[in-house]
Parts: structure tokens; C-alpha cells; sequence
């Protein structure tokens, strides 16, 4: 035995580690014959998730066995492709040092296995309300085609707020005590006690695989049990191939016929009298899920519409001898109540075989009724016995003596010269005898040789009758045939089965249907079931899928424009609060809400956003303020939308009133202005100063006064003083040179 090359998947070795780098491994959640699923913490993204990790060795090379890893990793991939409320999400597929590991959807809450365990048997209505998710799950993946290929409650999870999930689509299941290859060699095909019979004969697995699976969890949940059970896996198979699902209703007999049907329908061992898919089935279970619902009791025609049809050749395949029938009741692969009727079916004679063969064949005569095509009794292709006709208690001998004068009795029953002496011997016409008592035995006995030279005539005669009859009545059965149900199907299926069952077949003109997927059969005409000539047209009507429309591009459309393109697509308009536009005209579409582009329903009402128009911005005088507030408040609009509110143009000018910085005047001072318009301001500089000039002293004061006076100054002269005789040249200038000064200040000229 080689060593483990990984680490142990349920053991403690696993917990608590990082698979790639994301997904912190948390408690087990549980285990199959192929991975352990454990709970797990995506750190990236912080939820809650479900990693399931294959077996050790499953995947690894060293063992050979690196096709499990290779299937596991390419059907987590088609199963990753499935998006429907009812079926586990894939969310990631990775491989981390040899560990193999799927990332699904947690789904807190329970398994269809404790539903079962807890509750079986269930009302027929509750049972289908369970199953209708499951269906739907699984027809998703059939029109995908994924094949789920082990359907069972071990499945199914029910959420604790009762939402139906199913899992493991499309991943093969490793073998265990009840799963086992098939003689193909190598092929898994799931847990034997759902397996469809064509499985365990060759292999063989599609969609009706799924559909047999799903009509014996069906009975599981209608009964308690499993319909087929043995002391091995190998005898649990060899009763799916060689015995069909029995009735729920024989271990609950309040359930309805149609509800039998239904699971008889699904079950039908030849899977080409299984619905093609579970779509199709899911048709038929919401069929009878609303039969429930409205309180029917009896529904022949839901019944015979959900029997399997069934042909010559299945009917002879019933016919089973007494020897293989003891042979199978002993190895217990037949129901010891249904040996004497399958006995007499097949022609067992004696007290084995005629011992309580009448009650189960009424049984099953009246759970299952017969199909206009295909009659079945007892087994199908098989009558039970029709006991004979007694005659009235009050007839008197001369009564009779017509009756047998007209009907020719005697001839009929193959009575000789002695009259009715000969009925002695006639099984179920042993009290005409009790009647001859009394009778004219002369008259009835002169009678006789009339009766007899008849009997050939009219024998002819019944037989010509007869033989008309059949003909007409083989003839109208063979033109008037019910149409087939082929609603859901796809359109190559549904004229295959149409033309198969002698139809012609055209497509009509396609519709829409929230419930039926696109390009399937959404209705045709006839309606199935109804009678119509074989050889006539059944037209399809096949599905667009749901109607949806996308909301057009109204911008700068006039209302009444984007009201009509809106009545186009089946949409309605709905004027909402006006909104200011700069680009779109007063009274033209803005916006829409749901916005261009989205796809919505019909009948889907549209908001439409008019222009009101460019928005007015009302001025603020802002002369004697700060320019800087002025420009921003000026400038700053609506953060959505781009560029300034305003434009604002700045010059300035010398002020000896308005301080520096300030607006001495602004264009226009108030008023309305629309967004983009131009604001003029004018701001202060302050007062304008002059630079005392240098050069002043020792200048002639001539020259000085001039100079001063030309910058804006006014010149003061003073004397020096004393007894110095004056030369006429500045000693000093106050202020000195450099000072700046406003312009009118004083400057003073100290004369020499």
C-alpha cells in the first residue's frame, strides 16, 4: 500500500489551513464516497462558503488515478455554468499542493434525507411541493446538458428558510456500498437505489436517467420507503430492470390515481416512455400539483394522459411463466402479493395462481386505468377476467323463451339436440338449468329443430356484423388518435414525437412566456390529448422566452416623441419632476428612469425627465467686498456639474477709499444671469503713492519744487536761518528722499 501523499481531507490536519491562499478550512459538514465538503472562510471577500475536497489518492498521479481529479475539476466547471435560484452555486475550483477542492454556496439548514427520515410518508400536495424546486434545479441543468446522474435526498438541501437547493450536479460519485460500475467499465452512475434500468443494463445515461431518479424520490416522499429493496445492491438492480415501481397508493391508499400515474409516468422502466427531460416533467408535476390544490378526487383523463403508452412488444415482455415468477418471488425480486396476478397473467393455473388473483388485479385495475391507446389490466397488454352477466331474478320461463327464440342461445353457446340440457356443462350458466324447471317441454322442445336450421344463418350474419364493427371500429381508432403532449419540448423533440405518433407538424407564429424557456413548445393546436385525424397538422407554438424590451435613448426627444417610442415597445410613460438642462431645450427629455439600455418587462413604467430649461442664477452685488469672495461665490456652482457657474473678469484701480482687494465697482451689480455669463469686477489697488525723488539737496529750490510738484507733492520752503546770506539750494528735503507718499502730501524744503 503506497503512504498518503496529502494531507488527510477530514481529519484534523485539514482544518484551520489556507487553501490558495484564501480559504481558511472550517469544521466538517460531511462526507461522501468521493470528497468531504467542509465549512470554510473566504478571507478575500469575507463570507461564509463550502469547500468540497476530494479524497486523497482519488487525484493523484502515483496511484493512476489522476482521471478523478481531471473529471472532478471539468464537471465542477459545467456545473459552474448553472445559474438558477434552486441549485448550489460553484464559486471557485482550485488544486492546492495536490488537494483537489470545489468552493460552493453554504446553505445552512437540513438534507431531503432528514426531510424523510423525520416526516415520510408525506401528503401528496406537500411531497410536490418539495419536489417542483427539484425539478426545476434539474430540468436547468438538463437544458444546459448537464446530466446529474445521482439525484437522491442526500441531494437536496432545504434552507432554514425553505428555499430547495440541489447539489452535486455533474460530479461522478466514487464507489461505495451503493454505488458500482457498470459493465461498460470504469462508468460511475450513482447511488443504486435511484438508478434507472438502462444504467444498470448497459450504461447508458441521459436526461430520462434523471427523471427515473427523481420519480423514485418522489416515492420516497409519498411513501416512506424506497419502492425497490434488497438484501444487496445487486438485488436492489436486478428489481429496477425486471419490476416495475409499484403504486404509492398500495402503501397509502388515500392518494389519487393521477398522483400513481405521475410516478408511473416517471418510473416507466423503458425510459422512452419517460418525459423526455425533467422540463417535461416538471409540466406534469405542476399538473397534478394543481389538480391537488383545486381538491380532485378522480381524473380519468389526467390519468390516462399520464399513464405510459405502451406497445405490443412492451406487452409481451410481461408475459412472464410461472417458473421464472416463483423463481423471482423466491430470490425476493417480486412482490409476494402481486405473484398470483402476475401468475395469472401469464397463464399460471391452480391454487397458486387463481388464489387471490382477483382482489390485486382489481386493485390495480382501477389504480391505473387504462389509456385510449393502450388498455391495461392486471399487467399491461393483459384483460382481467369480466365475470358473466347473470340474469334478472324476476325473469319467468316464457321471458326467457323469447329471449332464447331471438338471441339464439343455443347456437351461440354451441347447445346440441337435448336443448338446454346442454348449459349443465357451461361454466356461469348453471342456474338455466333451475329455470327449465316448469317449461313446456313439448313446446320448447318443437323449437328446437327451428332454432337450429337458423343457427348458421344467423351466425353468419353476427359474424359479418362483427367483423364490420371491428373493422369500423379499428378504422376510427386508427384515424382518430389523441394528439401527444409536447409542451416544453424542444422543436426537433416535438416533431419527432408528433411524427412518430402520425402527425404532420408546422410552426406558428412564436410567443412569449415567463415560464417556458425560449424555443421551446409553448402550446400547440390542438391541445395535447385531444382527439384529431392521424395524418393532420399539430401546429407549435414555440416560446420566445420572456418578453423584455429595452428602454430606447429619449434625450432631447419631445414628450410626446418619447411617448410615442415608449407605446412601441409595450412601455409606459411617466412625466416626472421637470429638471434644468444648458444642452436640452425647455420641454425635451433629460433623462429616463430605469435608464437607456436597461431591459425591463412590458408594461414597465418609464419616468421621463423634461427640461425645464437653462437654470437662472440670480447676482449678488458684491461692490465693497473682498474680489476673492466675489470670484468664488461667483464661480462655484452644482458639484455634478462641470466648469464654473459664472465667468468673472478682474481689473483694478487706485483707490484713496476702497481698501486694496476690495470690489470698487462691479458689472452687472445684480440681475439674472444664466450659467457661463461673464461678472466684471473692478478692484482697488489702495491709494497711489510717489517715491520722494534722491537729489534733492544741494538742488536749486526751483528745480526741487518743480520736481515734487510733478509727482503730485506739495513743496513747502522753509529758511535755514541765521545770519548766512540765502544761496537759494535745498539743505534738506522732509520726508527725505525715498519715502513714498500719497499724492498731496507736503513735502518741506529746507532753503540754504
Amino acid at each position: 500500500m503506497l503512504p498518503d501523499a496529502h494531507p488527510t481531507p477530514t481529519g484534523g490536519g485539514l482544518v484551520g489551513r489556507l487553501l490558495d491562499g484564501r480559504y481558511r478550512v472550517g469544521r466538517l459538514v460531511a462526507r461522501g464516497g468521493m470528497a468531504s465538503v467542509h465549512e470554510a472562510l473566504d478571507v478575500r471577500l469575507d463570507r461564509v462558503v463550502a469547500v468540497k475536497v476530494m479524497h486523497p489518492g482519488l487525484g493523484d498521479p502515483i496511484t493512476g488515478n489522476d482521471s478523478f481529479a481531471e473529471r472532478f475539476v471539468r464537471e465542477a466547471r459545467a456545473a459552474a455554468r448553472l445559474s438558477h435560484p434552486n441549485v448550489v452555486a460553484v464559486h471557485d475550483q482550485g488544486t492546492d499542493d495536490g488537494i483537489v477542492f470545489l468552493v460552493m454556496e453554504l446553505v445552512p439548514g437540513r438534507t431531503l434525507r432528514d426531510v424523510v427520515r423525520e416526516q415520510a410518508p408525506l401528503g401528496a400536495a406537500r411531497a410536490l411541493a418539495i419536489l417542483e424546486p427539484v425539478v426545476a434545479a434539474v430540468g436547468a441543468a438538463h437544458r444546459a446538458g448537464i446530466v446529474h446522474r445521482d439525484v437522491k435526498p442526500e441531494n437536496v438541501l432545504i434552507a432554514e428558510d425553505g428555499r430547495v437547493k440541489v447539489a452535486d450536479f455533474g460530479l461522478a460519485r466514487a464507489v461505495d456500498a451503493e454505488t458500482h460500475h457498470t459493465t461498460t467499465g470504469g462508468v460511475l452512475i450513482g447511488t443504486v437505489s435511484y438508478l434507472a434500468p438502462e444504467l444498470v443494463v448497459d450504461g447508458r445515461s441521459d436526461e430520462r436517467a434523471d427523471v427515473y431518479a427523481l420519480g423514485v424520490v418522489l416515492y420516497e416522499l409519498l411513501t416512506g420507503e424506497k419502492p425497490h429493496q434488497g438484501e444487496t445492491p445487486i438485488q436492489v438492480a436486478y428489481k429496477h430492470v425486471h419490476a416495475d415501481v409499484p403504486p404509492p397508493s398500495r402503501l397509502q391508499p388515500g392518494l389519487p390515481a393521477y398522483v400513481d400515474a405521475l410516478v408511473a409516468r416517471a418510473t416507466a422502466r423503458d425510459r422512452s416512455h419517460r418525459p423526455a427531460d425533467a422540463t417535461v416533467l416538471g409540466h406534469h408535476v405542476r399538473r397534478v400539483a394543481q389538480a391537488l390544490a383545486e381538491g380532485v378526487r378522480r381524473d380519468d383523463d389526467l390519468v390516462a394522459d399520464l399513464l405510459p403508452r405502451r406497445t405490443e412488444a412492451d406487452r409481451g415482455e410481461d408475459r412472464l411463466d410461472t417458473e421464472e415468477l416463483e423463481r423471482l418471488e423466491g430470490a425476493g425480486f417480486v412482490d409476494a402479493e402481486l405473484y398470483p396476478v402476475l401468475a395469472q397473467a401469464s397463464g399460471a393455473t391452480g391454487a397458486a395462481g387463481a388464489a387471490g388473483a382477483a382482489a390485486p388485479a382489481a386493485e390495480l385495475t382501477s389504480r391505473l386505468p387504462v389509456q385510449p391507446t393502450a388498455r391495461r389490466s392486471v399487467l399491461p397488454g393483459r384483460r382481467a377476467p369480466v365475470a358473466p352477466e347473470q340474469p334478472p331474478d324476476d325473469l319467468d320461463p316464457d321471458d326467457l323463451d323469447d329471449l332464447d327464440a331471438h338471441e339464439d342461445l343455443d347456437d351461440l353457446e354451441g347447445s346440441d339436440d337435448e336443448g338446454h340440457e346442454g348449459h349443465e356443462g357451461h361454466e356461469g350458466h348453471g342456474t338455466a338449468v333451475a329455470w327449465s324447471d316448469g317449461w313446456d317441454e313439448d313446446t320448447h322442445a318443437a323449437a328446437a329443430p327451428r332454432r337450429r336450421r337458423r343457427a348458421p344463418l344467423v351466425l353468419a350474419l353476427l359474424v359479418v356484423v362483427a367483423l364490420l364493427a371491428t373493422l369500423a371500429f379499428a378504422w376510427v381508432q386508427w384515424r382518430s388518435v389523441p394528439t401527444p403532449y409536447l409542451l416544453e419540448l424542444d422543436e426537433t423533440t416535438a416533431t419527432a414525437e408528433a411524427e412518430a405518433a402520425g402527425f404532420e407538424v408546422e410552426v406558428g407564429e412564436p410567443a412569449y412566456s415567463e415560464t417556458v424557456a425560449a424555443g421551446r413548445v409553448l402550446a400547440t393546436d390542438p391541445e395535447g390529448g385531444a382527439d384529431a385525424t392521424r395524418g393532420s397538422t399539430i401546429t407549435l407554438v414555440l416560446s420566445l422566452g420572456p418578453e423584455r424590451y429595452t428602454v430606447p435613448g429619449l434625450e432631447g426627444r419631445t414628450a410626446d416623441e418619447a411617448r410615442a417610442a415608449l407605446d412601441d415597445l409595450t412601455l409606459d410613460l411617466v412625466e416626472g419632476e421637470p429638471a434644468y438642462s444648458e444642452t436640452v431645450p425647455e420641454g425635451s427629455v433629460v433623462a429616463t428612469d430605469p435608464a437607456a439600455g436597461t431591459v425591463v418587462r412590458p408594461g414597465t413604467d418609464v419616468t421621463v425627465v423634461l427640461s425645464a430649461g437653462r437654470r437662472p442664477i440670480e447676482v449678488e452685488d458684491f461692490t465693497g467686498r473682498s474680489a476673492d469672495e466675489a470670484q468664488g461665490a461667483l464661480t462655484t456652482g452644482d458639484p455634478a456639474l462641470e466648469g464654473d457657474e459664472l465667468q468673472v473678469s478682474r481689473s483694478e484701480e487706485f483707490s484713496d477709499t476702497v481698501p486694496a482687494g476690495m470690489v470698487i465697482r462691479q458689472d452687472p451689480a445684480g440681475g439674472t444671469l444664466f450659467r457661463g455669463d461673464t461678472v466684471t469686477l473692478v478692484v482697488s489697488k489702495g491709494p497711489e503713492l510717489v517715491t520722494v525723488p534722491d537729489g534733492l539737496v544741494r538742488m536749486r529750490v526751483e528745480d526741487a519744487r518743480a520736481q515734487l510738484e510733478s509727482l503730485g507733492l506739495v513743496v513747502e520752503e522753509r529758511a535755514l536761518g541765521g545770519s548766512l546770506p540765502q544761496l537759494g539750494f535745498v539743505a534738506w528735503s522732509d520726508p527725505g528722499s525715498g519715502t513714498q507718499l500719497r499724492r498731496g502730501s507736503t513735502v518741506v524744503l529746507t532753503v540754504l
